[in-house]
């Protein structure tokens, strides 16, 4: 279908307002799973709600990798156990918390893996440590024995702490607290950038259309990641916090550039409103794919290639950056549409 807007002959125009009961429906199905899957099995929470030991270590030889780790440890029971390199020799460790026999248990075995990884290691790099540090280590060792201590030839415990569950419960109060507190500002900001706009829909109706979508977005990836946490074990922490963040202000930038080009076209348009909305939706919709797409391409990349570290803040962005880019499309403006239909 070909529009005109303004004199000038537009593309071919993609009737997605016109079948908005369509996008509508997909959307109402995937929420209500959502929140089906929300309130059966709930989040699978990690230690940063939970509460959990941290453990850092410095390795004097050769540092084995995050795979090794994990593997080497699986049959210890520690929960949900997060391996995280740092500096050039060092790696931190974090799971629920566990007795002092089992933290000693898991010394002994990145000792022991340690070692491993050093015999593997190319003779001049196992050198690289001289005779003089080995003899003093050693000392080091005896003495710390001495002293009820537990300190290995080829690492050292840096720090061991233990976070309790009110800390958890704390950070689930200021996580919720952030959440709400970027919705009240997204509405207001908006309310106040599309204020010039009170025809055939108020300006503050802008506003609770954006949060509209920025509910299904985040509903749907919490519905996921519930999921996920139930048949995958796949736990939240606050890195999870700071994705949902990120996707909201991701999500609301995709949905005010359409926003602003329906309120840039309504004077000069001598379409209704529901076709005006249909052709600014088409001219922003090539922009909102394209950049989108470029960065999922580079979450995806890091996702399969990156650290595990990272892996459940970049799928957690990957699914938000997606469901956005839909909603800001297929949702966001039908609604505005829509109310508009209900109050003529």
């Amino acid at each position: 279908m070909i529009k005109q807007l303004d004199g000038q002959v537009t593309e071919i125009m993609f009737q997605i307002i016109q079948n908005r009961k369509i996008w509508l429906s997909i959307s109402g199905i995937f929420v209500g799973l959502s929140i089906l899957a929300l309130v059966i099995w709930g989040f699978k929470f990690g230690i940063d709600f939970t509460g959990g030991s941290l453990l850092e270590v410095d390795f004097f030889v050769a540092r084995p990798s995050v795979e090794s780790v994990q593997a080497d440890l699986a049959d210890l029971e520690l929960g949900s156990l997060i391996v995280q390199p740092v500096s050039e020799s060092g790696m931190i460790l974090r799971f629920q918390n566990i007795s002092e026999d089992k933290h000693q248990a898991v010394i002994h075995r990145l000792d022991n893996l340690a070692a491993d990884q050093g015999a593997e290691a190319d003779v001049g790099a196992a050198e690289s440590r001289s005779e003089d540090n080995i003899a003093t280590s050693t000392d080091e060792a005896a003495a710390a024995a001495d002293a009820g201590k537990s300190v290995f030839v080829n690492l050292e415990e840096l720090r061991f702490d233990s976070v309790g569950p009110s800390i958890g419960q704390e950070l689930k109060r200021k996580s919720i607290s952030a959440i709400l507190l970027v919705l009240v500002a997204i509405v207001f900001y908006i309310a106040w950038a599309f204020r010039g706009v009170s025809k055939p829909v108020a300006s503050w109706k802008y506003g609770l259309t954006a949060i509209v979508a920025l509910f299904h977005d985040v509903l749907i990836t919490m519905g996921v990641f519930a999921i996920l946490g139930k048949f995958f074990g796949v736990e939240i922490n606050t890195p999870f916090v700071a994705a949902i963040l990120t996707v909201l202000g991701y999500s609301v930038n995709d949905t005010i550039v359409v926003f602003d080009r329906v309120r840039e076209n309504l004077p000069k348009s001598e379409e209704n409103f529901e076709d005006t909305v249909n052709i600014s939706v088409n001219q922003t919709i090539k922009r909102s794919i394209n950049t989108s797409l470029t960065t999922l391409l580079v979450l995806l990349a890091i996702l399969f290639f990156g650290g595990t570290t990272i892996k459940g803040f970049v799928l957690a962005l990957s699914i938000g950056i997606f469901i956005g880019t839909y909603s800001s499309i297929f949702l966001a403006s039908p609604i505005l549409v829509v109310w508009e239909k209900l109050k003529r």
